[in-house]
Order: structure tokens, then sequence, then C-alpha cells
């Protein structure tokens, strides 16, 4: 798993299970899973996914999957960056990281609730408003934003695009820096004429903040790396139990949560991430 995974996914989403055998809140869980709450890990300032207002999408989402647990979300607030796994999930301080990629060795993967893809921002007036592939040769002379590190980043470069390229920092601490923010703050001023950024975080800031700018999913990139990723809870390693809940809850709810996430403006893919799932809002 990719280094950025670490900072641009850690938290997308959530869901979690009905209990046959259980009432509210009983599971049969590790001793370690709180039986009195719904134990979240999240980042405190990563917005849109989660934050201390509990505002973000990640945040809704764990009211909705609480609240068919019929317990009370508590969070465990650490920063989405070195040592966030070991100092949350690890120190048994919670019990669930909403949103994962994947197949990320630190956690144990619940199944995928969602998958989406990185994405380019433009303005909707902008000549570059019909670009929907990386290879497009009007953006051989436009200054484009990427995180540096980012799949999308390989894709540039083998279409000639870096060279003019504005990067931005990979790994940050967002209480004090938000380079998802200045990406799209730079195409609104100008100073870029597109971004190139992960979905889950550039349609949602869109929606709700950039009325001047437009997202378009980039899913017709054929060639590696791939700019899909499937999103799933972390729990810790061996809670299989736990991980099975889970995913009975994530079955019984997903278009609730399907829902809750395209109200938020999250760009949501089929499971190849060649296409866009067409749900009504």
């Amino acid at each position: 798993m990719p280094a950025w995974a670490k900072s641009l996914l850690s938290a997308a989403l959530v869901s979690v299970l009905c209990f046959s055998h259980a009432g509210p809140g009983q599971a049969q869980t590790s001793d370690l899973v709180s039986k009195n709450a719904f134990r979240v890990c999240a980042d405190p300032a990563n917005t849109p996914m989660s934050n201390r207002d509990e505002t973000g999408y990640e945040n809704k989402l764990a009211e909705l999957i609480a609240s068919k647990l019929d317990l009370p979300v508590e969070y465990e607030w650490y920063p989405m960056a070195t040592g966030f796994i070991r100092n949350t999930l690890g120190a048994n301080r919670c019990d669930v990281v909403i949103g994962y990629a994947q197949g990320h060795e630190l956690v144990q993967n619940t199944n995928h609730y969602f998958t989406s893809v990185f994405t380019i921002v433009t303005k909707t007036d902008s000549a570059l408003a019909d670009v929907d592939t990386l290879s497009d040769p009007q953006l051989k002379d436009a200054r484009i934003g990427i995180v540096a590190g980012s799949p999308p980043a390989d894709h540039m470069a083998r279409n000639g695009l870096l060279g003019s390229a504005k990067p931005y920092n990979l790994v940050v601490d967002r209480r004090y820096e938000s380079p998802v923010l200045e990406l799209l703050d730079d195409v609104k001023s100008g100073e870029t004429d597109a971004a190139i950024l992960w979905g889950p975080l550039a349609g949602p800031l869109v929606k709700t903040d950039y009325p001047g700018l437009q997202v378009t999913p980039l899913v017709k990139e054929t060639l590696p790396p791939r700019l899909f990723f499937r999103i799933t809870m972390g729990v810790r390693m061996g809670e299989k139990v736990w991980e099975r809940e889970l995913n009975s809850l994530i079955r019984r709810h997903q278009d609730e949560i399907n829902q809750l996430l395209v109200e938020a403006g999250v760009p949501l893919a089929n499971d190849m991430g060649d296409a866009m799932l067409e749900i009504g809002q």
C-alpha cells in the first residue's frame, strides 16, 4: 500500500452490523471491543472526512452505524500520520478506523463499502472542463497541481506533464497545514489550471465551498498505477468476529451508506473503478 494512503485515504467511511444472537451492543467480539460505545479512531482535522466538530461525512457515518447498534459514538482523536494506528487502535483506545484503503498492512480490513477514484478539478468555465483523461492533449500546456508521491504523478510523468506541474506536500499535520485546500484555492485563483485530487476529498469540498469548480473522475485511465481504491473499515488484527459483524452491517445498510456519501459529494465508482455508480440523490 503506497504511503499516500496513510494521509489521503485515512478516513473515509463507516458501517457496522446487526447482531443475531445478542441485544444492542452485546456482540460476541474480542474483549477489547467496547460494549458500551462505538469507539472510533479519527483525525481531528481531516475535513471533509472527519473533524472535532463532527460535521465530516465519516462522522455522520459513525452516527449512522452507532444508531444501528444503539450505542453512543466516542472518539479517540489523533492526527493521521506516523503512529496513528499504534497510538489509537493498537493502544486499544478505540475499535474501528472508519476509512482505510483495502489491503493496508497495519489493520485488518472489513469488506469494502465504497470504491472511488482520483479526479481532475477545473473551473466550470475553463477550456479544460471537458478533460477526463491525463493523456488529453489540452493538458500539455497546463499547470497542474498534484500531491507529490500520489499515484496520478506517475500518469502525469508518462504524459510529460510534470515539468510544469506544481507539487504539494504529501504528509502534513492537517491541524496546521492543508495541501488539499491549497490545491483547490490555487485552481480557484488561477494560480493553476487544474488539480489532481482523491475524489472523496475533492468532491465534498467543491460541493460545499467551491461553486465555480467541477470534479471529473478519472475512470478512463487504464495503465498502472491504478487510480481507484476500495475503502474499508480497519479493526485490530485477529478480531475476526468484530470484522464479520461490521461486514454484516455494511451489507444490510449499504443503500443508506451510499446515499449519505452521495449527499456529501463523494464520487462513487464501481468495484473496478472504470465507471461511476448511478445513485439517486
